[in-house]
């Protein structure tokens, strides 16, 4: 390829004239002249030549010092040397400052065209070389974006079946939207009705993705919309528009989101700089279909939230029926351990009866329904102490209740946690200021636990023949009093509970004594 530029710099008329007119000029090249080294490096500096053919020995400044001042300005422009000493010694030396070829005075037009050729081919090379790298690198880097952009689709992809709640879903979707677009802001718009409302926003001036709920008026977004297909506007469509608004980015790019023939809502990227510029063509079709993906996890997940509210509104309405038939507590254990087993089975159980004491001289003298209320009152207090002690409650004819201990839930010191809950329902009592209390009777045995009763009238209850020992013990009990049994008490902490023993009272067969204690107090 001939029509280089090549600066030829020597100290000599003659040798100069030869190289341009039976060398140069027949082979077409464009030739510079240079009488010294100062003038070389003046026409270098103005606009660098494609190879310098330069004397060794010159006036002013020789053909090494111009060498060094090539080098340290930065100028990597091939260099012939031309000598009349040419040696090992001068070849080692003059290579090292970056020459690429010499040739020795005198020399034929053959030597110094070969010399010419050698060089300006080893340049070819090298630069053909430069722009391969270049385009290899920008290759790649354009296979590793698209291989990004490829793993973002198959991510969202993946999205659809994973039925995330829309909070997080539609941030992850703008995300998806702008790392494969490469956009400086973006938007994500639904349709609630025909109102047009951003769920999930990224400012060009914000690294942070915000999910919201606000009404939108993105006059783009709604032509996608009422298009059914995607809105690109590059920065010669947006100057009219910025005209009227400067606020508004120099490109943008809007895909609808569509199920089926239905048209939910819009994915928007944009660009506010000049150095962002406008979308590519692939970026217009990555994002229709990232928009396909989208639409569809968008779709699954209202119906995933919506059938989750469903449910909500069915387990409530079963709880309402379920309390008919078991107590509070249970149900309670019920769905806070689904592992629990209520199939009946025998074990260790602490029964606290409690019966209310006082109402009964109340009747006739006080409004009916402020006696009621006030019954109740005291057992709704009394049930709701027992529950926080571990305690299953359940209602015991009007005046009183009667609850369970290590059933259905087995605890270790469940015999503490009734006598806690006894004391704690006598304190509570005595807080109200009224002349109503509750006598308390608490026995220990061995029973067995389970729905007991028809489907009507089932109940979580517990069967064993202390029970009526239970009764006899509550027979004997005052208004203030807690009184337990020897077996009971036996095995509760003696170094807490305060008790007194008070004597026998006879059991239900009336041939077997039990042992009474009341408890005093609590350290």
């Amino acid at each position: 390829m001939a029509g280089e530029r090549i600066l030829v710099c020597d100290d000599g008329k003659e040798g100069r004239d030869f190289i341009v007119n039976y060398i140069l000029e027949p082979n077409n090249y464009q030739p510079l002249i240079a009488r010294n080294g100062l003038e070389a490096l003046e026409i270098v500096r103005e606009d660098p030549p494609d190879l310098i053919l330069l004397d060794l020995q010159m006036p002013k400044m020789n053909g090494m010092e111009v060498l060094d001042a090539l080098k340290e300005e930065g100028y990597e422009i091939p260099v012939v040397l031309m000598t009349f000493h040419g040696s090992e010694e001068i070849a080692i030396e003059v290579y090292r400052r970056g020459v690429q070829d010499y040739v020795k005075k005198p020399f034929t037009v053959d030597e110094m065209q070969w010399a010419i050729e050698r060089t300006l081919g080893s340049m070819r090379l090298r630069q053909e070389k430069e722009a391969l790298t270049e385009r290899l690198i920008a290759a790649n880097s354009e296979m590793n974006q698209r291989i990004r952009e490829l793993n973002t689709l198959y991510a969202i992809g993946k999205s659809v079946t994973s039925l995330a709640g829309l909070e997080v879903l539609l941030p992850r979707i703008l995300e998806a939207a702008i790392e494969i677009t490469r956009a400086e802001a973006g938007n994500l718009y639904l349709l609630q009705g025909e109102e047009l409302v951003c769920r999930a926003v990224k400012k060009s001036d914000d690294s942070q993705i915000t999910h919201l709920q606000a009404p939108a008026n993105d006059p783009f977004a709604r032509r996608a919309i009422q298009m059914g297909k995607p809105l690109a506007l590059g920065p010669e469509e947006m100057q009219s528009h910025r005209r009227d608004n400067a606020q508004l980015p120099i490109a943008i790019l809007v895909t609808p989101l569509i199920v089926g023939k239905r048209v939910i809502g819009a994915l928007s990227v944009s660009n506010a700089s000049a150095e962002a510029g406008g979308f590519r063509k692939q970026d217009g079709a990555m994002l229709s279909a990232l928009s396909d993906y989208a639409a569809i996890a968008i779709e699954n997940a209202a119906n995933y939230t919506e059938l989750a509210h469903l449910k909500e509104r069915e387990v409530a309405k079963i709880y309402e029926r379920l309390k008919a038939f078991m107590p509070v507590d249970v149900l309670e254990a019920v769905l806070s351990d689904t592992d629990l087993s209520f199939e009946s089975y025998q074990t260790d159980v602490g029964v606290v009866l409690v019966e209310l004491k006082g109402h009964q001289s109340l009747v006739g003298r006080t409004d009916p329904a402020q006696l009621t209320a006030a019954i109740n009152g005291y057992l709704d207090l009394a049930v709701n102490i027992i529950a926080d002690y571990g305690g299953t409650a359940e209602r015991y004819l009007s005046d009183g209740l009667i609850a369970y201990f290590n059933v259905p839930q087995a605890r270790d010191s469940f015999i503490m946690d009734a006598i806690e809950a006894a004391v704690a329902v006598l304190q509570s009592v005595g807080e109200q200021g009224q002349n109503i209390g509750f006598g308390i009777a608490l026995h220990l045995g061995r029973a067995v636990a389970g729905n007991i009763g028809v489907l009507r009238g089932l109940s979580y209850s517990v069967v064993g023949p202390f029970m009526k020992e239970l009764q006899r013990l509550q027979e004997n009990v005052h208004a203030g009093q807690i009184l337990v049994t020897e077996d009971f008490i036996s095995r509760a902490d003696q170094d807490r509970v305060q008790a007194t023993y008070l004597g026998q009272i006879s059991a239900h067969s009336r041939q077997q004594r039990i042992n009474v204690y009341e408890i005093t107090g609590l350290s």
